[in-house]
Protein backbone atom coordinates (compact mmCIF):
# COMPACT_ATOMS: atom_id res chain seq x y z
CA UNK A 1 0.00 0.00 0.00
CA UNK A 2 1.14 3.54 -0.78
CA UNK A 3 0.30 6.69 1.22
CA UNK A 4 -0.91 9.43 -1.13
CA UNK A 5 -3.06 12.55 -1.37
CA UNK A 6 -5.44 13.36 -4.24
CA UNK A 7 -4.98 16.75 -5.87
CA UNK A 8 -7.29 18.40 -8.40
CA UNK A 9 -6.37 21.42 -10.51
CA UNK A 10 -9.78 22.18 -12.04
CA UNK A 11 -13.39 21.82 -10.82
CA UNK A 12 -14.62 18.33 -11.79
CA UNK A 13 -11.17 17.64 -13.19
CA UNK A 14 -9.22 14.45 -12.73
CA UNK A 15 -7.65 13.94 -9.31
CA UNK A 16 -3.97 12.97 -9.33
CA UNK A 17 -1.98 11.12 -6.68
CA UNK A 18 1.03 12.75 -5.02
CA UNK A 19 3.32 11.64 -2.22
CA UNK A 20 2.70 13.85 0.85
CA UNK A 21 6.11 13.02 2.31
CA UNK A 22 6.30 14.06 5.96
CA UNK A 23 3.50 16.63 5.59
CA UNK A 24 0.13 16.17 7.29
CA UNK A 25 -2.20 17.39 4.57
CA UNK A 26 -5.96 17.69 4.98
CA UNK A 27 -8.79 17.87 2.49
CA UNK A 28 -9.51 21.42 1.28
CA UNK A 29 -5.92 22.67 1.62
CA UNK A 30 -3.80 23.84 -1.31
CA UNK A 31 -0.40 22.44 -2.26
CA UNK A 32 2.36 23.25 -4.72
CA UNK A 33 3.36 20.31 -6.93
CA UNK A 34 5.46 19.64 -10.02
CA UNK A 35 3.53 18.27 -13.01
CA UNK A 36 4.34 17.46 -16.61
CA UNK A 37 3.26 21.00 -17.52
CA UNK A 38 5.26 22.73 -14.78
CA UNK A 39 4.72 23.99 -11.23
CA UNK A 40 1.05 24.17 -10.32
CA UNK A 41 -1.15 24.94 -7.34
CA UNK A 42 -3.91 22.41 -6.70
CA UNK A 43 -6.65 21.73 -4.20
CA UNK A 44 -6.47 18.62 -2.04
CA UNK A 45 -9.69 16.64 -2.52
CA UNK A 46 -8.59 13.70 -0.35
CA UNK A 47 -6.07 13.94 2.48
CA UNK A 48 -3.47 11.34 3.36
CA UNK A 49 -4.85 7.88 2.63
CA UNK A 50 -3.60 4.53 1.42
CA UNK A 51 -4.19 2.99 -2.00
CA UNK A 52 -2.94 -0.26 -3.58
CA UNK A 53 0.47 0.00 -5.25
CA UNK A 54 -1.06 -1.19 -8.52
CA UNK A 55 -3.20 1.97 -8.77
CA UNK A 56 -0.21 4.31 -8.47
CA UNK A 57 1.78 5.40 -11.51
CA UNK A 58 5.47 5.30 -10.66
CA UNK A 59 7.50 7.35 -10.00
CA UNK A 60 5.13 9.13 -7.63
CA UNK A 61 6.00 12.83 -7.36
CA UNK A 62 6.30 14.39 -3.93
CA UNK A 63 4.49 17.54 -2.84
CA UNK A 64 6.91 20.50 -3.07
CA UNK A 65 5.31 22.46 -0.22
CA UNK A 66 2.06 23.73 1.19
CA UNK A 67 0.61 26.69 -0.70
CA UNK A 68 0.50 29.98 1.19
CA UNK A 69 -1.82 32.94 0.76
CA UNK A 70 0.46 34.44 -1.90
CA UNK A 71 0.24 31.29 -4.01
CA UNK A 72 -3.54 31.14 -3.73
CA UNK A 73 -3.86 34.83 -4.58
CA UNK A 74 -1.57 34.38 -7.58
CA UNK A 75 -3.60 31.39 -8.77
CA UNK A 76 -6.81 33.41 -8.58
CA UNK A 77 -5.18 36.34 -10.37
CA UNK A 78 -4.12 33.97 -13.13
CA UNK A 79 -7.73 32.84 -13.51
CA UNK A 80 -8.80 36.47 -13.96
CA UNK A 81 -6.03 37.14 -16.50
CA UNK A 82 -7.03 34.04 -18.45
CA UNK A 83 -10.26 35.78 -19.48
CA UNK A 84 -8.29 38.70 -20.94
CA UNK A 85 -5.90 36.34 -22.71
CA UNK A 86 -8.90 34.50 -24.16
CA UNK A 87 -10.28 37.67 -25.78
CA UNK A 88 -6.87 38.61 -27.18
CA UNK A 89 -6.30 35.16 -28.66
CA UNK A 90 -9.74 35.12 -30.29
CA UNK A 91 -8.99 38.47 -31.92
CA UNK A 92 -5.65 37.14 -33.23
CA UNK A 93 -7.34 34.00 -34.59
CA UNK A 94 -9.74 36.17 -36.61
CA UNK A 95 -6.83 38.28 -37.79
CA UNK A 96 -4.96 35.22 -39.13
CA UNK A 97 -8.23 33.74 -40.53
CA UNK A 98 -7.68 30.34 -38.92
CA UNK A 99 -10.46 27.72 -38.90
CA UNK A 100 -10.21 26.92 -35.19
CA UNK A 101 -12.37 27.45 -32.11
CA UNK A 102 -10.72 28.60 -28.91
CA UNK A 103 -12.06 26.73 -25.89
CA UNK A 104 -9.99 27.68 -22.84
CA UNK A 105 -6.85 29.47 -21.72
CA UNK A 106 -4.70 28.38 -18.79
CA UNK A 107 -1.77 30.09 -17.06
CA UNK A 108 0.83 28.12 -15.14
CA UNK A 109 1.27 29.28 -11.56
CA UNK A 110 4.60 31.02 -12.21
CA UNK A 111 3.27 32.42 -15.53
CA UNK A 112 6.16 30.79 -17.37
CA UNK A 113 3.75 29.38 -19.97
CA UNK A 114 0.22 29.93 -21.28
CA UNK A 115 -1.76 27.04 -22.73
CA UNK A 116 -4.47 27.70 -25.30
CA UNK A 117 -6.92 24.82 -25.87
CA UNK A 118 -8.80 24.74 -29.17
CA UNK A 119 -10.87 22.49 -31.41
CA UNK A 120 -10.61 22.17 -35.18
CA UNK A 121 -11.77 19.80 -37.91
CA UNK A 122 -8.24 19.04 -39.06
CA UNK A 123 -4.62 20.09 -38.71
CA UNK A 124 -4.01 23.83 -38.31
CA UNK A 125 -0.83 25.72 -39.17
CA UNK A 126 -0.73 28.12 -36.22
CA UNK A 127 2.97 29.02 -36.27
CA UNK A 128 2.32 32.66 -37.11
CA UNK A 129 -0.35 32.82 -34.41
CA UNK A 130 2.13 31.52 -31.82
CA UNK A 131 4.66 34.20 -32.80
CA UNK A 132 1.97 36.85 -32.56
CA UNK A 133 0.83 35.70 -29.10
CA UNK A 134 4.41 35.45 -27.83
CA UNK A 135 4.94 39.08 -28.81
CA UNK A 136 1.86 40.08 -26.79
CA UNK A 137 2.36 38.01 -23.61
CA UNK A 138 6.20 37.73 -23.62
CA UNK A 139 6.17 34.16 -22.32
CA UNK A 140 6.08 30.60 -23.69
CA UNK A 141 2.97 29.83 -25.73
CA UNK A 142 1.52 26.36 -26.21
CA UNK A 143 -1.52 25.63 -28.40
CA UNK A 144 -3.14 22.27 -27.72
CA UNK A 145 -5.86 20.72 -29.89
CA UNK A 146 -8.54 18.83 -27.95
CA UNK A 147 -11.60 16.73 -28.82
CA UNK A 148 -15.27 17.66 -28.62
CA UNK A 149 -15.79 15.69 -25.39
CA UNK A 150 -12.99 17.64 -23.70
CA UNK A 151 -14.59 20.84 -24.96
CA UNK A 152 -17.90 19.95 -23.33
CA UNK A 153 -16.10 19.12 -20.08
CA UNK A 154 -14.36 22.50 -20.05
CA UNK A 155 -17.33 24.65 -21.07
CA UNK A 156 -20.12 22.80 -19.25
CA UNK A 157 -23.83 23.06 -20.03
CA UNK A 158 -27.12 21.19 -19.63
CA UNK A 159 -27.79 17.74 -21.06
CA UNK A 160 -31.08 16.49 -22.52
CA UNK A 161 -31.92 15.19 -19.03
CA UNK A 162 -31.96 18.76 -17.73
CA UNK A 163 -28.93 18.17 -15.48
CA UNK A 164 -25.46 19.76 -15.86
CA UNK A 165 -23.07 17.71 -17.98
CA UNK A 166 -21.73 14.69 -16.09
CA UNK A 167 -18.26 15.29 -17.54
CA UNK A 168 -18.08 18.84 -16.14
CA UNK A 169 -19.75 17.91 -12.84
CA UNK A 170 -18.16 14.72 -11.51
CA UNK A 171 -16.59 12.50 -14.20
CA UNK A 172 -12.81 12.37 -13.86
CA UNK A 173 -12.15 10.25 -16.95
CA UNK A 174 -14.08 9.49 -20.11
CA UNK A 175 -15.17 5.87 -20.26
CA UNK A 176 -15.49 4.06 -23.62
CA UNK A 177 -19.09 4.11 -24.87
CA UNK A 178 -20.30 2.01 -27.80
CA UNK A 179 -23.50 1.55 -29.78
CA UNK A 180 -23.60 -2.00 -28.41
CA UNK A 181 -24.53 -0.56 -25.01
CA UNK A 182 -27.62 1.10 -26.48
CA UNK A 183 -28.61 -2.20 -28.09
CA UNK A 184 -28.13 -4.12 -24.83
CA UNK A 185 -30.34 -1.60 -23.00
CA UNK A 186 -33.07 -1.67 -25.64
CA UNK A 187 -32.71 2.03 -26.47
CA UNK A 188 -33.51 3.75 -29.72
CA UNK A 189 -30.56 3.67 -32.11
CA UNK A 190 -31.44 7.13 -33.42
CA UNK A 191 -28.17 9.11 -32.99
CA UNK A 192 -30.03 12.26 -31.94
CA UNK A 193 -31.59 10.44 -28.98
CA UNK A 194 -28.49 8.71 -27.61
CA UNK A 195 -25.89 11.40 -28.30
CA UNK A 196 -24.88 14.21 -25.98
CA UNK A 197 -24.38 17.87 -26.79
CA UNK A 198 -20.83 17.07 -27.85
CA UNK A 199 -22.15 14.85 -30.65
CA UNK A 200 -20.73 11.66 -29.13
CA UNK A 201 -22.65 8.84 -27.46
CA UNK A 202 -23.86 9.85 -24.00
CA UNK A 203 -21.51 8.91 -21.16
CA UNK A 204 -24.48 7.78 -19.03
CA UNK A 205 -24.95 4.75 -21.29
CA UNK A 206 -22.08 3.16 -19.41
CA UNK A 207 -23.53 3.71 -15.93
CA UNK A 208 -25.94 0.74 -15.92
CA UNK A 209 -24.25 -1.35 -18.59
CA UNK A 210 -23.07 -4.08 -16.21
CA UNK A 211 -26.57 -4.43 -14.75
CA UNK A 212 -28.09 -4.77 -18.23
CA UNK A 213 -25.44 -7.31 -19.26
CA UNK A 214 -26.30 -9.40 -16.20
CA UNK A 215 -30.07 -9.16 -16.76
CA UNK A 216 -29.70 -10.02 -20.45
CA UNK A 217 -27.62 -13.03 -19.46
CA UNK A 218 -30.29 -14.54 -17.18
CA UNK A 219 -33.41 -13.49 -19.13
CA UNK A 220 -34.98 -15.46 -22.04
CA UNK A 221 -34.85 -13.32 -25.19
CA UNK A 222 -37.71 -12.48 -27.55
CA UNK A 223 -38.52 -15.59 -29.61
CA UNK A 224 -37.53 -17.99 -26.85
CA UNK A 225 -39.80 -20.91 -26.04
CA UNK A 226 -40.46 -21.09 -22.30
CA UNK A 227 -42.51 -23.19 -19.92
CA UNK A 228 -44.94 -21.14 -17.80
CA UNK A 229 -47.40 -22.17 -15.05
CA UNK A 230 -50.07 -22.17 -17.79
CA UNK A 231 -48.13 -24.16 -20.39
CA UNK A 232 -45.51 -23.70 -23.06
CA UNK A 233 -45.39 -20.40 -24.96
CA UNK A 234 -43.23 -18.00 -26.92
CA UNK A 235 -41.71 -14.81 -25.47
CA UNK A 236 -42.89 -11.75 -27.43
CA UNK A 237 -41.75 -8.97 -25.11
CA UNK A 238 -39.16 -8.56 -22.35
CA UNK A 239 -38.91 -5.95 -19.59
CA UNK A 240 -35.46 -6.40 -18.09
CA UNK A 241 -35.89 -3.97 -15.21
CA UNK A 242 -39.21 -5.31 -13.89
CA UNK A 243 -38.29 -8.90 -14.74
CA UNK A 244 -41.59 -9.60 -16.54
CA UNK A 245 -41.97 -11.53 -19.79
CA UNK A 246 -44.90 -11.28 -22.17
CA UNK A 247 -45.60 -14.82 -23.38
CA UNK A 248 -47.90 -15.92 -26.20
CA UNK A 249 -49.77 -19.10 -25.34
CA UNK A 250 -51.57 -21.21 -27.91
CA UNK A 251 -54.40 -23.32 -26.52
CA UNK A 252 -56.34 -25.02 -29.27
CA UNK A 253 -57.70 -22.36 -31.60
CA UNK A 254 -57.15 -19.52 -29.14
CA UNK A 255 -54.03 -17.40 -28.64
CA UNK A 256 -53.48 -15.64 -25.34
CA UNK A 257 -50.80 -13.18 -24.24
CA UNK A 258 -49.97 -13.16 -20.55
CA UNK A 259 -47.28 -11.65 -18.34
CA UNK A 260 -45.09 -13.81 -16.11
CA UNK A 261 -42.21 -13.19 -13.79
CA UNK A 262 -38.84 -14.27 -15.08
CA UNK A 263 -38.46 -16.63 -12.13
CA UNK A 264 -41.75 -18.38 -13.01
CA UNK A 265 -40.59 -19.31 -16.52
CA UNK A 266 -38.26 -22.11 -17.56
CA UNK A 267 -36.31 -21.70 -20.77
CA UNK A 268 -36.69 -24.50 -23.33
CA UNK A 269 -35.07 -23.36 -26.57
CA UNK A 270 -34.89 -20.62 -29.22
CA UNK A 271 -34.22 -16.91 -28.97
CA UNK A 272 -31.05 -15.03 -29.73
CA UNK A 273 -29.20 -16.77 -26.92
CA UNK A 274 -29.95 -19.15 -24.10
CA UNK A 275 -30.14 -17.61 -20.60
CA UNK A 276 -27.65 -18.63 -17.96
CA UNK A 277 -28.57 -19.41 -14.34
CA UNK A 278 -27.83 -16.56 -11.91
CA UNK A 279 -24.50 -16.80 -10.14
CA UNK A 280 -25.08 -16.69 -6.34
CA UNK A 281 -21.77 -14.86 -5.90
CA UNK A 282 -22.66 -12.22 -8.52
CA UNK A 283 -23.69 -8.93 -6.89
Amino acid sequence: MATVISVRFKPAGKAYFFDPGALEIQKGEYVIVDTARGTECGEVVAGCHQVPDASVVRPLKTVVRMADSVDVRRMRQNRADEEKAFAICEERIRKHKLEMKLVEVEYLLDRSKILFYFTADGRIDFRELVKDLAGVFHTRIELRQIGVRDESKMLGGLGICGQPFCCSRFLNDFQPVSIKMAKEQGLSLNPTKISGSCGRLMCCLAYEQKAYEYLNRITPQVGSEVKTPDGVGTVTEVNLISGYLKVRLEKGDTIQARYYKRSDCTYIRGGRRAPQPPDPEDE
